[in-house]
């Protein structure tokens, strides 16, 4: 199209990119709190290489980092409790996880949430299993089906149903999760995080990985560290439980949780 002698070009705009418009609305009222982290991930990676050197199977990274944040959680339930309409605390039992995949829809990628249920409690090979099912049948899932439906309601229904949700606890987790885990890392390398706008208690942006010198046993080797952004609504967490969940995800990244016995993918 030319106008003013310029050239352009017109696309419609995606309707699924409204559900990011109304929880950006939602996030801005929140008083979120962002800590940039840095994990060492030379040990999970290097044994995801060799499996796949060994076996031709590419292990989930996603599947291996959720399995360390489930037990992290697990031993830190505020880290995903939220406020009911009568000011009370609701701590779940479960992790479930809302986690956000590129897939590709009608010859377009795009982004697709999917619901983990009850990551504390599953097994390494269990999330990967999950993981690579919906990758492949992900048009079929029941979160692809409802935001089909969702979007193509007027704007004041959705932000009316969104803030009802946010109003209960088992709402929430029923249809966001009890925690939201995306990649800002799955669209190019290098290193650098993310800064979000999260509707959750907890939500963790994953960002690039590099390579650069670490301290091992008293001496400098190139190690691979991944770059994560851990956001909390402070009117809910303080500092003090933050940073011992922090240090319990890092030592489990970090040791290679789920990873450090033989992986036996059927």
């Amino acid at each position: 199209m030319k106008a003013n002698n310029e050239m352009y070009t017109v696309l419609p705009y995606p309707r699924s990119r409204l559900l990011m418009v109304d929880g950006g609305r939602m996030g801005l009222r929140k008083h979120t709190v962002h800590g940039l982290v840095e994990f060492d991930v030379t040990r999970a990676r290097t044994i995801i290489r060799q499996h796949k050197e060994q076996t031709g199977e590419t292990l989930s990274f996603a599947a291996f980092f959720l399995a360390c944040l489930g037990q992290a959680i697990d031993s830190n339930k505020q880290m995903h409790a939220y406020r009911n309409w009568k000011r009370q605390l609701i701590l779940f039992d479960e992790v479930d996880v809302n986690t956000l995949f590129e897939v590709e829809v009608e010859g377009e990628k795009t982004i697709r949430p999917h619901i983990l249920r009850a990551v504390n409690k599953k097994t390494f090979n269990a999330l990967h299993q999950e993981i690579r099912s919906f990758q492949q049948e992900h048009q079929h899932s029941r979160e692809s089906k409802f935001i089909e439906r969702f979007v193509w309601l007027p704007a004041f229904a959705r932000r009316f149903f969104l803030w009802i949700l946010f109003q209960n606890p088992r709402l929430i987790k029923e249809y966001y999760g009890t925690v939201l885990v995306t990649s800002v890392g799955m669209f190019g390398a290098g290193s650098g995080w993310g800064l979000p706008v999260p509707n959750h208690t907890l939500q963790l942006t994953l960002g690039g990985i590099a390579k650069k010198p670490g301290a091992v046993e008293d001496r400098i080797e190139i190690r691979e560290y991944l770059n994560v952004t851990i956001s909390i609504d402070h009117d809910i967490v303080d500092g003090a439980p933050a940073a011992r969940f922090t240090q319990r995800l890092k030592e489990m990244v970090e040791s290679g949780y789920g990873l450090s016995d033989p992986v036996k993918i059927p």
